[in-house]
Formats: C-alpha cells, structure tokens, sequence
C-alpha cells in the first residue's frame, strides 16, 4: 500500500526536520528532500502537497538555494515556510527585498492578524502569537495572490493564491512559540491537500522491519547499544527482523552515570540476543587526557566508539552491518546540506571517515525522541526503558567542562546520583524530560568548617520539551533545589558552590557541550 505523501523541501533551515514531525503528528507520511534533489525524482514522490522550508539565505543574493518554478505547474498545493514563503514569492513575479531599519526585522514572538476567511486560518482568532525569524520582507506580493496575515512591521506575513492552492507564511507554524501553528498545517494538510491521515507508528514498524528483512537477509549484524531509549528501540526493532543475526555491542567506556552499566546489562539480560559488554574505560580516558574542545571530545568518542566495534565485529566474524540508534536531532545539529552545524553527534558528525562495515544502518534516523518512544510501544518495550531519560552517546565526558579525568568523573557521578536522587524523591521526574549535573572547569572561594575551600562549581540543567527541538528550562520548586545543594556540598568532595541553568533552547542547547 502507498501511502499519500508530503513532499518537505529542506533549503537549510534549523526548524526543518521539525516540520515533518508535525506532519507525521497529523497522521500524514512526509519526506523531507533537499532543495538539490532532481525534479524527476521529486515529481516521481507523487506527493499530494509541497512544503517549502524555511532557510538561512536571502532568496535575492547570488547562488540562493532555489528550485525549478516547474514545480509550481504540477497542479499540487504548496506552503512556502520562511525562506519558502519568501522564494514562491519570488519565483511567482513578486518582491522581497532587506529590511530597511530594525523596526521592520522581526525576531521571536510577534503578534499578527490573520484573514480567517483563509484556508489555513478558518476558524481560528483573527489575532494571535507568531514565532518571527527574518531579516527580509516580501515588498510586493505576486499576481493572483493575497495577503492573508499582518503584523505591525511586516505588512504580508501570510499570502494564499487559493485557486492555485499556493500558501506562503512568513513566521514559523511548526514551533510551539506561534499559538495556533499546528492547527495551521492541519489546515494545510487536510483542507488543502485532501490528506486523509493514514500513516501511523504501527505501519512504520511494519514497514521497517520489512525493509531491514529485505536489506540484511542472511547477513550478521553488530548494534552499538548504550543502554538509553534510541539504541534500545533500534536493539528491538531489529531484534524483530533478524533475531539471532543481531549482536548488541554494550561498550562500558567509563562515562557512564553512577551504576549504569550493571544496570544495562541487567536490563539486557533477559533478552533473546547476543549481547556483548566491553569494559573500555582506559581506552576511552587516554585517548580523551589533555583535550579541552568539544568538538574534540566528541569525534575522539566517536572514533573510537566504531574501532570498538570493529574489533568486536572481528570476534564474531563476517559482520556486515553496523546499527546506530541515530535520530533526527542528532543529524539536525551535526549539519545537513546548507544548515550548520550546532555540535557534531558521535553517531554522526563525529564519525571517522573510514568504518571498516560494509555499511551503518540508522533504523530511527527519520525519527523524534518522541516517535523513538511511540515506537518502543509498538514493540513491546516495558515502559521503564521506553520513558528512560536521554543520556549522550559522549557520555559524562561533556558534562565535565574541560579535560575529562576519572577524577572528575568519580565526582560527576555523585553529584549527578544526588540530583537524580532528590528529583525522584519529590516526584518531579514526569514533569521533566532532562535532568543533570554538569562539572564546570570554574573553581570559586567557599568556607567549610570555618576553612576556606577553593574547589568546583557544579551547575544543574532540567529541560521541559516534547522534541528536543526547542525547550524550556524546567520550574523546579524551592525546596527541591535546596535539598539538591545542601547534600551535594555536604557530601561530594570538591564541590563547594551549586548553580541551577535558567536558559531556554534555543539560544543554548540542552547539553552543555
């Protein structure tokens, strides 16, 4: 059976993969393709809308990302987001041109007025919260369009041609900061494009498992499992479609939180695969001595993460395919096509530029942590392991800012443990989605015991988000907080001061480094 599709044209911007999510939240099976693709094979997708994507160009500067205006000749309807509202308009005859003072640039939230007799706006208040982030403006608006939302310094931020089924928005619909956005794309997707929403998480696990079935056949299989809800899902989707082909690889490299890796393999143990745990913490922590740089850490992690494995694969013998539990966040902040790069994920752009597989398998790349968990259901996980926290594939080893010892793990560790500890204590642990403690490199005067002290600041991190995409930073009571310090610096050597990080994503990131 073939699905009804949403072909999404990706022309570089950060918020892009996050717009298939919210296709694939309507029950609607999307793709999301690069600007570069050839005509033909965009036209042979057979898809029943266009969505454009926003982008970090201007669409009038030499070498812009563009596309074929044939693609407007189809006869498919088509949203242009940002940048993609901006090249329709540009494409189609109309004007977009710098903004020519501050006042007409607009970031974050904004206030607009929309046109409810609008396709996309029907039923919805005639004034709400948008999510703005452009620096450009559409001047003039091309024939046999209209204007269909405004805000005080952007006079079009929403046109529709609906004869041709042509809409075009200016601010952001796929993030939760713009009030009504996910009614808008509903609107697109249903009113529009006539979806009938008939893609689903069980299909994707059929269909996945299928897939892997045809592409392994007789074939072995080696799987990097960490223990966190990514690699676990992967070990059970495949365990599914191979079954005992399948060796999971557990490499214990001494970045772990408190107790984790007896707790990995216990939790493994009952399964009916072949797991294998590799005790690789000096490796790890030799090659790691003396390295300050994030990005450092991570590629040296992640080399030597796939040289584990290549030797692990040797033992077993004539293995072919390596499975990494990589998904969308993890590609989206390690660069793709004209986006940049926000950090390099170990499983992705921190990979060496030779694996000697005969090629890596990434079964959830296409996939939300949220979609990760959803599908962990489907198969069968018990719910502890589906709903477990995120935990980097770095490990510790970026939550300890600057040179990473075993020393500062050990202190990590604690502090962490105790953090963790209290959270659960409180219950507090459904109502936030991350939560850890991160050794800073900054040592301050304290007094303990009437001595002065001279030693490190702990700081804590608890995000609230339902894709890691964006997130806020979690409202943790008073009281919790206090608990935390008092017995952090009570009882872990070497701290002497506790801080709690305030900061949203964007403009950090959830992890540190």
């Amino acid at each position: 059976m073939k699905h009804q599709t949403i072909l999404i044209l990706d022309f570089g911007g950060q918020y892009n993969q996050l717009i298939a999510r919210r296709v694939r939240e309507c029950g609607v099976y999307c793709e999301l393709v690069s600007y570069t693709a050839p005509l033909s094979r965009l036209k042979a997708m057979d898809p029943i809308g266009i969505i454009f994507t926003g982008g970090p160009h201007s669409v009038y500067a030499p070498g812009a990302p563009s596309v074929d205006p044939e693609i407007f000749t189809w006869g498919v309807p088509v949203l242009g987001i940002c940048y993609g509202c901006q090249l329709m308009a540009h494409l189609l005859g109309g004007s977009v041109i710098p903004a020519q003072d501050d006042s007409a640039r607009e970031y974050g939230k904004t206030p607009a007025r929309f046109d409810t007799a609008c396709a996309l706006f029907k039923d919805l208040p005639a004034e709400s919260v948008t999510w703005m982030s452009h620096g450009d403006y559409m001047e003039r608006v091309p024939d046999g369009f209209v204007t269909a939302a405004w805000s005080d310094a952007c006079p079009h931020a929403a046109i529709a041609d609906s004869v041709r089924g042509f809409y075009g928005v200016q601010f952001h619909p796929e993030v939760n900061h713009t009030e009504y956005g996910r009614q808008m794309l509903r609107a697109f997707l249903y009113d529009v494009c006539h979806a009938t929403g008939d893609w689903t998480m069980g299909d994707f696990k059929d269909r996945s498992v299928a897939a892997l079935r045809e592409k392994i056949g007789d074939k072995k299989v080696l799987l990097a499992l960490s223990g966190g809800v990514d690699s676990s899902v992967a070990a059970a989707l495949l365990a599914e479609a191979v079954g005992s082909q399948l060796t999971c690889v557990f490499v214990d490299h001494g970045l772990m939180r408190k107790d984790e890796g007896d707790e990995v393999q216990a939790a493994f143990a009952p399964w009916p695969i072949n797991f294998v745990r590799v005790n690789a913490e000096e490796r790890f922590l030799g090659k790691l001595a003396g390295v300050t740089e994030p990005e450092r850490k991570r590629k040296i992690i992640g080399e030597e993460f796939i040289r584990v494995f290549e030797a692990e694969a040797k033992k077993i013998g004539a293995v072919d395919y390596l499975v990494q539990g990589t998904i969308y966040p993890d590609v989206v902040e390690s660069g793709t096509g004209d986006a940049a790069v926000i950090k390099s994920h170990h499983n992705v752009g921190g990979l060496p530029d030779y694996v000697d597989f005969k090629e890596i398998i990434e079964p959830l790349r296409l996939l939300f942590k949220d979609e990760v968990r959803q599908l962990g259901r489907e198969l069968g996980l018990p719910e502890y392991l589906v709903s477990r926290q995120p935990f980097p594939g770095p490990g510790l080893a970026i939550r300890v800012i600057g040179e990473v010892t075993k020393d500062k793990l050990d202190t990590l560790r604690e502090a962490d443990f105790i953090f963790r500890d209290e959270v659960a204590k409180a219950h507090l642990e459904g109502a936030m989605d991350q939560y850890f403690a991160v050794l800073t490199n900054m040592r301050s005067v304290g007094v303990m015991g009437d001595g002065r002290t001279y030693d490190y600041t702990l700081a804590l991190r608890s995000v609230t988000t339902a894709d890691f995409m964006t997130a806020d930073w979690t409202r943790i009571p008073y009281e919790v907080l206090d608990a935390v310090s008092t017995r952090i610096v009570n009882s872990v050597p070497g701290i002497n001061r506790v801080v709690y990080d305030i900061t949203s994503k964007p403009p950090a990131t959830v992890e540190w480094e």
